[in-house]
C-alpha cells in the first residue's frame, strides 16, 4: 500500500464520483487515499476511460530518488519529463491570445 494524490481539471461528475468510491476528496478534485498497485492501476485505467477532455495527474510514493512517481492524462501546460533517471516538469510556452 502507498499514498496516492488524484488532481483533476474539467472532468464529468462520473469520474470523480468514481474517485470517491476509492480515495478522500479533501479540496474540490483533489483525492487522497491508502491503496495497493492494483487499485492504483484500476483507478489510472478508470481515469483514461472516463476523463473525456479534462485532464489529470496521479502521483504515489515509491522507493525512487524523488520518493514519488507521477503520470499525467490530458491536455496541460506542464509535461514530464525525464532527466537521467529522475521525472521533472517542464512547461510548454503560453499561446499567443
Amino acid at each position: 500500500m502507498s499514498m496516492l494524490v488524484v488532481v483533476t481539471e474539467s472532468v464529468p461528475f462520473r469520474l470523480r464520483g468514481r474517485l470517491a468510491v476509492w480515495m478522500l476528496e479533501v479540496r474540490a478534485g483533489v483525492y487522497v487515499g491508502d491503496v495497493s498497485k492494483r487499485i492504483r492501476e484500476m483507478i489510472w485505467e478508470q481515469i483514461t476511460e472516463l476523463a473525456e477532455q479534462g485532464n489529470v495527474v496521479m502521483a504515489w510514493a515509491t522507493n525512487s530518488e524523488s520518493g514519488f512517481e507521477f503520470q499525467t492524462y490530458g491536455q496541460n501546460r506542464r509535461m514530464p519529463v525525464d532527466l537521467d533517471g529522475l521525472r521533472l516538469v517542464s512547461f510548454y510556452p503560453v499561446e499567443n491570445q
